[in-house]
């Protein structure tokens, strides 16, 4: 696992205060060092923050903040641009503008030495590459934030690519995360407007989902599992594997020679059906959501390859979604309410597959739900753009803070994806069309005598477990009280206007108290003829009376405009 020391809020002790001081710098280089002022990080350096940052030029304000945002992610490097790419899938965490924006992080970075290559294979193989393979390319085929593909040949022949972590890249990750975090605590603690989003929590989210990216082994996995649900399917294609040659910082597969989805002309000059390969596609990415439950969830034309006969290869298993049986019947139904633009029904579906806090406003959701589905009035199916729609509906879920399952984000993200290669294939392209008798069978298999027999089965299993649970829960419960760590709390709910007439009566009584006490103690003093005089009359005697009749008559005045006399 990452190790990552949440530091700031327990001490000054940085890994790499420099590269602090770089992540600051760039921040305050793009327009955001109000923010930077606001969280109070000077305390934290050992130099001010006038002095570190008073020669940088600051990038042009023109811009909006996520664009800003989006350029000083890029410069930052590898953590930081998975970062962004990792929460343009998750606008539940983030804004939604900010979601866009993130989702144009491009992950181009320099590749790195051979050498470097080099002995991150003999450390992870027990021997250099020159005797692991009987060939070894030395310049990259690709290179990304986490590693880089490089072209060899086994010494059996089989050509295969090699994709070699970067030299440290845990390290600087980890580095970057402990940052990241104390950046994340500081802006919870300084700034009122980031507590909804609890900035710690997100950098959690991305601590997890990042970990499984730097471990090959997992994506190794990902690979055969993906490679078991189309054993028997001629239209897809999966590479190979080689476990003997894949570590968690080296993964061996087979080397693909096809052309990519995203090279329409010379698809064309290739002999290739484009609608063949749409529908195709459009098909299997359906088989693994609504069958398999297990998806590509970063299909886009680059990770796409085309193969001849019009078969369709996937590549880079990095990042996958999975959906249970349950979700998917749910995704089904609401694909199915929008389709058919019943924004009750949208409602009602929306609500199963997200969390939502007290005090949601149904009535404002469902009308918000209808204006989204008015513009879309008229059109017909093969004109309705489902990538599209789903995403309005996140902005839609968002503003009301109702939060979807991770996997449902990547499912949207994924759908779009397909959507738009689809389209990009075949003008003609209707997702809807290959996606409904997908939904159909889904709806077919909830109505089916098995499926029913085996819910009444499984709930008739539950309610035994249950009851068989209850005298042990029973016994847990007087043990407890016996010991006296039981607290029960009761709360009175109702009663508050209750409660304003009691302590409105009481301050009446308080007040006539304390006139009462006025117009004897002025009494007193004027029967004691005490100093200085007025016509004779005790002048301290006759303020208290004036004072008196004041509170009293503010009294009464109180009490008829309430009707209470």
């Amino acid at each position: 696992m990452l190790n990552i020391r949440k530091i700031g809020a327990i001490g000054r002790t940085y890994r790499n205060l420099g590269r602090y001081r770089q992540i600051l710098s760039v921040f305050f280089k793009y327009g955001f060092d109000e923010f930077i002022d606001t969280m109070k990080i000077e305390q934290y350096l050992e130099v001010s923050m006038q002095m570190l940052f008073k020669k940088e030029p600051k990038i042009s304000e023109k811009l909006s903040r996520p664009e800003r945002l989006r350029l000083a992610v890029e410069e930052l490097g590898p953590t930081f641009i998975k970062f962004g790419q990792i929460l343009s899938t998750r606008p539940d965490l983030i804004p939604f503008e900010y979601v866009r924006e993130l989702a144009k992080l491009q992950d181009d970075v320099p590749s790195f030495s051979y050498d470097e290559v080099r002995e991150v294979i003999e450390k992870e193989l027990g021997q250099p590459p020159e005797v692991v393979f009987q060939q070894f390319a030395k310049e990259p085929l690709a290179a990304a934030s986490i590693g880089q593909v490089h072209r060899a040949r086994l010494v059996n022949g089989e050509e295969v690519v090699v994709k070699v972590q970067r030299p440290g890249i845990r390290e600087i990750i980890e580095t970057d995360l402990e940052i990241m975090l104390h950046l994340a605590y500081l802006m919870e603690r300084h700034l009122e407007e980031f507590e909804v989003q609890r900035p710690t929590r997100i950098v959690t989210v991305f601590a997890r989902s990042i970990e499984k990216e730097i471990n090959y082994n997992l994506e190794a996995r990902n690979i055969e599992r993906f490679a078991r649900q189309f054993l028997e399917d001629q239209t897809v294609y999966i590479p190979k594997v080689y476990r003997r040659f894949s570590t968690r910082k080296i993964i061996t597969m087979e080397y693909i020679e096809g052309i990519k989805a995203s090279e329409i002309d010379l698809l064309k000059t290739s002999g290739h059906d484009l609608g063949l390969i749409a529908c195709r596609g459009a098909v299997l990415f359906m088989k693994q959501i609504f069958e398999h439950g297990f998806f590509h969830a970063d299909p886009h034309p680059g990770n796409v390859f085309i193969l001849p006969g019009n078969v369709v290869c996937f590549l880079d298993y990095g990042m996958m979604g999975r959906i249970a049986p349950k979700e998917r019947v749910d995704f089904a139904d609401l694909v199915m309410h929008v389709v058919r633009r019943d924004e009750r029904k949208v409602v009602d579906s929306i609500l199963k597959i997200t969390h939502h806090q007290d005090g949601l406003d149904r009535n404002v959701l469902e009308t918000d739900i209808a204006d989204l589905i008015d513009r879309y009035v008229g059109l017909p199916l093969k004109e309705l753009e489902v990538g599209l729609i789903m995403h309005q509906l996140l902005e839609i879920v968002s503003r009301h803070r109702l939060s979807l399952k991770p996997n449902y984000y990547l499912l949207v993200k994924a759908t779009g994806t397909i959507e738009s290669l689809g389209g990009m294939l075949d003008p003609d392209f209707d997702i809807i069309q290959h996606a409904e008798p997908f939904i159909k069978q889904i709806q077919l298999e909830r109505y089916s005598p098995g499926k029913i027999m085996g819910d009444i089965i499984e709930s008739g299993t539950e309610l035994v477990h249950l009851l068989k649970e209850i005298p042990a829960g029973f016994r847990d419960v007087l043990s407890l009280t016996r010991q006296g760590k039981i607290k029960i709390e009761f709360e009175h709910r109702g009663l508050d206007a209750f409660y304003a007439h009691i302590e409105q009566a009481s301050n009446r009584i308080a007040f006539a108290i304390v006139l009462a006490a006025q117009i004897v103690g002025s009494s007193l003093i004027v029967l004691a003829d005490v100093p200085p005089k007025w016509n004779d009359i005790p002048v301290i005697g006759l303020a208290g009376f004036l004072l008196a009749g004041i509170m009293g008559f503010w009294l009464l005045i109180s009490m008829l405009r309430h009707g209470k006399m």
